[in-house]
């Protein structure tokens, strides 16, 4: 037997973190390993305020190959890229303040207990192979992380579905990256399928110039109507901003939502989040877009207008179709600059990852969402657009980063983390999305099929996320969709 095949062995019979079987009906246990944590003798880096406001919450990344897996090829590459970065080889230390602060701390890296390849009942696999994967990745949001290792697991799952000839599972914790920080490290550990020397194509910069709610100044040719027009576009600024702020302390004193089926109501600690996702082609939203004088973004949010509708109207069975609910999203937003992605890769590839920014840069704004039913089917878009218009002329996502940062330095991380979770459970859906690759690629030498991330731990909140994912031109919409957490209806 050559080395290859003996690592590989070894890993598949090593003892698992997790096993799944019909028996149990598709519960999990986790095994919790002894700490080999070497602690530097100098303090590391401080745990940010972001990072410690997510303590519970985690991201999971489901990604379909096209090939079976080659188990020494996936340990080889992902030993000489995700184990060397920062906070992938650390943990997470309180210091000797009195205060106790988190700070990242390396560590010794085992890949044993990060590389994880599940026994799954073969005939439950043989079945149903997409419903024993979407169960697999529901027991993750059950399964407590051991603290005393780095906050990341591969999870290989080599048996083909409908989309793909495997899958992986990666679960990460939050206070490791947001998402623009974890996609510049996916980035900069994928190569292109059409020549895998070099890095896969970056996502093109937006066409604007600055923040989203800048406004360019008149040239001074314009005339003095033009200059007052700029003016009073920062008077409606300062006054949005004031409206939204208001709006934000009104959700964490009093504001709720009303109660539908997307909210939550068992509110178990480790109740398991089915996550399922969804293609839709990236052309057509394009082709509306274009037709629309919109963006993507706003496409994107009505047609989850558009499904959350249908789905709200098929289960409740409501007969009044012209009843229109206002419910409300918490969008994350990222805040590092449009130019960060390409250079932060740029620094990972010449060896300079000590130097790139990790960790969480979110703001986040709270968008009202639409359940309602229309005959035109871009009334949807309409709204969405309406509303995402309104809320770039504002400077909430400012705001409620700064908010989340000062409350956590006076107050400390308990009432901080009491607001955050507060304002969060009195909303019903956490949204968000990014671009991803725009040409086909590869990960640890297996082609890559499908993206899908998502995540699970916002206490009462179903969440939405949509990727633009362009290895195969789609756009893929991922659900987050609790079990057990519905009333029954009658």
């Amino acid at each position: 037997m050559d080395a290859a095949a003996g690592a590989a062995n070894k890993l598949r019979r090593r003892a698992l973190s997790v096993s799944v079987d019909t028996e149990t009906n598709g519960t999990a246990a986790a095994g919790v390993g002894l700490g080999r944590a070497v602690h530097a003798e100098e303090p590391g880096e401080l745990v940010s305020p972001s990072a410690r406001l997510v303590e519970d919450f985690y991201i999971v990344v489901v990604i379909g190959i096209a090939t079976p897996v080659n188990l020494p090829v996936v340990r080889a590459g992902i030993e000489a890229q995700l184990a060397r970065y920062p906070r992938f080889r650390s943990i997470q230390v309180k210091d000797g303040s009195k205060d106790g602060h988190p700070r990242w701390v390396p560590t010794t890296v085992n890949l044993d207990d990060h590389i994880i390849y599940p026994k799954l009942d073969a005939a439950a696999v043989a079945c149903d192979p997409d419903r024993a994967l979407e169960d697999y990745v529901a027991t993750l949001s059950t399964l407590p992380m051991d603290e005393s290792r780095p906050l990341w697991e591969f999870h290989i799952l080599d048996f083909p579905t409908s989309e793909a000839a495997a899958t992986t599972a990666i679960r990460v914790h939050h206070s490791l990256g947001d998402g623009m920080s974890l996609l510049t490290l996916l980035m900069a550990c994928t190569r292109s399928a059409a020549d895998p020397a070099r890095l896969p194509a970056m996502p093109p910069l937006p066409t604007r110039a600055g923040a989203i709610w800048e406004r360019p100044r008149p040239p001074a040719s314009a005339g003095a109507l033009a200059f007052m027009a700029w003016v009073w576009s920062f008077a409606v600024l300062a006054w949005h901003t004031l409206v939204d702020v208001v709006a934000f302390f009104a959700t964490i004193l009093f504001l709720r939502d009303p109660h539908t089926i997307f909210k939550r109501v068992n509110h178990g600690a480790h109740q398991r989040k089915r996550v399922v996702h969804r293609g839709l082609s990236l052309d057509d939203v394009k082709f509306v877009k274009n037709a629309m004088n919109c963006t993507v973004n706003d496409v994107l949010v009505g047609v989850t207008y558009a499904a959350l509708s249908r789905y709200y109207f098929r289960k409740t069975g409501e007969a009044d179709t012209s009843k229109e609910i206002q419910m409300r999203s918490v969008l994350l937003v990222n805040l590092r600059p449009t130019t960060s992605l390409q250079a932060c890769v740029n620094m990972i590839e010449s060896g300079m990852e000590s130097d790139v920014k990790w960790g969480n840069e979110l703001g986040f704004i709270i968008l009202p969402f639409h359940i309602g039913q229309h005959d035109d089917p871009l009334q949807y878009v309409r709204k969405a657009k309406k509303t995402v218009d309104r809320k770039k002329s504002s400077l909430e996502v400012v705001f409620t980063h700064l908010a989340a940062e000062v409350i956590l330095k006076i107050f400390g991380l308990k009432a901080a983390g009491a607001i955050f979770h507060r304002m969060i459970s009195q909303t019903t859906v956490s949204f968000s999305n990014m671009i991803g690759p725009v040409e086909q690629v590869e990960f640890c030498g297996h082609p890559v099929v499908f993206i899908a991330p998502s995540g699970y731990g916002p206490p009462e909140v179903s969440l939405s996320r949509i990727i633009c994912d362009a290895p195969n031109r789609r756009a893929s919409r991922v659900l987050i969709i609790f079990l057990k957490v519905h009333k029954k209806i009658s």
